[in-house]
Order: structure tokens, then C-alpha cells, then sequence
């Protein structure tokens, strides 16, 4: 296996999801699984959060992922195990344990990376107006399947 190469900096903690329906339940193996079959190294994400809110870590933390492209050398990448429904469509369809793991590692994250601005992957879109808004007629993919801005701060409060 080719060694993965070491991130520098961490600017973004990006959320993600697997696009697996409401009742797949999936970890690490299988995200491996898929993104080698793509042609990654191995799986793209640093944690996997499955739907029972266990905690899965992928690539080394200080590895450069492969999750956002564009991103990945500065961000790393956490996906939530779901975010589409039975007909493949986004849809918000996580646990509450999958969100009380979310917070409890976001807050671990913001402890080591203070500066790290938390976003979905959707909110790495290009700004195609130029308005300073990424806006959901621009969004390249809907993942996290909700947005993650009102979540951030009823959990959070300002960052």
C-alpha cells in the first residue's frame, strides 16, 4: 500500500454522509471497500460515524484525506453513516446517536484545531454567482443531506 501523505494544517472539519439508505448500516470496511474500488489508497474519510453512533476511525488524523476535493490537504473528513431515502434522494435520516457522536467529536476536533471552520461537504460548492453564498441551486452534491449551519448552532451556539 502506498504511504499516505502527512496534512500540515487543518482549516476545515468537513461532515459528510455515505449516500447509503435509511437502513444500511455500513463502517469502515466497506466505505474502504468502495473508495479502493474508485481508486483511492483506502477510505478517503478520517471517521465514519455508523448508525448506532459507534465511532470508526479511517485514515490516520494527520493524513491527507480523499473526501473533499480541492480540500483535502488542509480539512479533515468525518461521514455520517446514511443521507439518502429508498429512492436514492437526500434525505436527513441520521440518529440521534449519530448526532451525539457528531457533537462529541466536532468539540474534540475544535480543541486541537481552534481555528478549523466546520462545514458539510455541500458547502464546499462553488460560489457560481459570486454573491459570497453558496446557495442550494449551486450545490455540486447535497451531502450531508442537511444543512449543517443551524445544527452547528443549536449545539454550539456562535462559533
Amino acid at each position: 500500500m502506498t504511504a499516505l501523505k502527512t496534512r500540515f494544517g487543518t482549516d476545515l472539519l468537513v461532515v459528510h454522509c455515505s449516500a447509503s439508505g435509511p437502513h444500511v448500516d455500513v463502517g469502515v470496511r466497506d466505505i474502504t471497500r468502495w473508495h479502493v474500488q474508485r481508486g483511492f489508497t483506502t477510505v478517503g474519510y478520517h471517521y465514519v460515524i455508523r448508525r448506532n453512533g459507534e465511532l470508526e476511525t479511517g485514515r490516520r488524523e494527520n493524513a491527507i484525506g480523499a473526501h473533499a476535493t480541492g480540500h483535502n490537504a488542509r480539512s479533515i473528513g468525518i461521514c455520517l453513516v446514511g443521507g439518502v431515502d429508498l429512492n436514492n434522494k437526500p434525505a436527513n435520516n441520521f440518529t440521534d446517536e449519530q448526532f451525539t457522536t457528531l457533537e462529541c467529536l466536532l468539540r474534540e476536533l475544535k480543541v486541537r484545531y481552534p481555528k478549523a471552520r466546520i462545514c458539510g461537504h455541500r458547502d464546499l460548492s462553488p460560489d457560481k454567482n459570486s454573491d459570497g453564498r453558496i446557495t442550494p441551486n449551486e450545490y455540486t452534491k447535497a451531502c450531508p443531506s442537511f444543512d449543517i449551519n443551524p445544527w452547528l448552532k443549536e449545539r454550539f451556539g456562535p462559533l
